[in-house]
């Protein structure tokens, strides 16, 4: 090596060195922490509170960014804030304010939880902008609130298991263009749901619902609702092997291949089928899976209802990274319900057994592979 190319790798050395030293007293810079909201952080405060005093949010289970100033919120009311410092955590899965308690299947008329809020917007700073009190008397048991990302029109899709609905509305709430299912009427056929729990669309509009908690089946529609087909059988929990038996049809998702991916609550895994119900693969060893979500980056992204951990799969069912922890303190995750991410990446969360939606900004500098990816370009966003 001549003294001339000797000098270049003494020089690229130092400079390596150097950036690892101001590297290195960075993360030194920066002491204790565990690590707990993974490669975000939690935006503090947000939402403002929508309840009034003394009341805080109650059982939160559905959440749907439309843009960084436009987050849908869909909860169970508004309930009691817990006395002795425990604010704003709502009461609706505290063991002994049920025992007390709050009948959430609103089936005991003295024990609703007070029925108002169950539908709002919020913008960037958690200002509530609207409040859709006028279709309070159509819900029972709010599960999740979506817009199919195919829609110029951008049509707000909400699925109450307890009412055994799925509802289409404007955008901005003032119609009601589609309601399937009957009204508190539980069935297992072409008109009745029995407690549905979620909707997946394909590019077309046909949509597919999954239905659910009391049915174990996966149903499919036309784009203007028209009853197509469905499948699925109910199994035997928690150890189903089988495929397309089925408990707990909690949350769907499709890829761009049009496969449709089912969890499969009750026996721990995923179950994979084609449009028509053909059964595909099984992911299993997946504890609860509550949500799912399919990035347009094709990855299947999985919130852990056991061990309150956010999963990242590739399409093959190959567990990419996951972060999370459990806990009710701000940035924790109980029961995380659905989630969603904005056109900036910011991640919102809603927590089904504390009771409250979260907000996640990226980290500076975070590797994107680790952050939750966004559904689908929102149509006309």
């Amino acid at each position: 090596m001549t003294r001339a190319k000797s000098r270049v790798v003494v020089s690229a050395m130092v400079v390596l060195c150097a950036s690892v030293t101001a590297l290195w007293s960075q993360q030194k810079a920066e002491k204790g922490g565990g690590d707990e909201t993974g490669p975000y952080e939690l935006v503090a405060n947000w939402p403002q509170p929508v309840c009034g005093a003394g009341y805080t949010w109650g059982s939160t289970a559905g959440i749907w960014a439309v843009s960084p100033d436009k987050v849908f919120i869909f909860q169970r009311g508004c309930l009691p804030e817990l006395k002795g410092g425990a604010q704003n955590v709502s009461t609706a899965f505290i063991p002994e304010r049920n025992a007390s308690g709050y009948d959430l299947s609103q089936k005991d008329t003295s024990r609703h939880p007070r029925w108002d809020h169950n539908l709002y917007v919020v913008d960037r700073s958690g200002k509530m902008i609207e409040s859709w009190e006028q279709h309070n008397d159509k819900f029972v048991r709010p599960h999740r609130v979506l817009i199919n990302p195919y829609d110029p029109e951008k049509h707000v899709w909400l699925v109450d298991d307890g009412a055994h609905m799925v509802y289409k509305f404007t955008h901005d709430g003032k119609k009601l263009v589609m309601s399937l299912g009957e009204f508190k009427v539980e069935g297992n056929d072409d008109k009745h749901f029995g407690r549905p729990t979620d909707i997946a669309w394909l590019p077309d509009g046909t949509f597919f619902v999954s239905d659910g908690y009391t049915n174990t089946r996966v149903v499919k529609f036309d784009k203007n609702g028209k009853f197509l087909l469905t499948w699925g059988q109910k199994g035997n929990q928690p150890n189903e092997t089988r495929p397309g038996y089925m408990n707990t049809v909690h949350a769907i998702a499709i890829d761009k291949q049009r496969r449709v991916y089912i969890s499969d609550r009750a026996n721990s895994r995923i179950q994979v089928f084609d449009e028509n119900g053909k059964f595909l693969d099984a992911w299993p060893n997946i504890r609860r899976p509550y949500a799912v979500h399919m990035s347009d980056d094709q990855h299947l992204w999985v919130s852990d209802g056991i061990t309150q951990k956010f999963l990242k799969f590739d399409l093959n069912g190959k567990l990419l990274y996951s972060w999370g922890t459990f806990g009710a303190f701000p940035g924790g995750f109980w029961g995380v319900h659905q989630f969603s991410v904005d056109s900036e990446g910011n991640l919102y969360t809603a927590d089904v057994h504390v009771g409250r939606p979260q907000k996640f900004k990226p980290r500076a500098g975070v590797d994107p592979k680790v952050l939750v990816g966004r559904a689908m370009p929102q149509a006309g966003s």
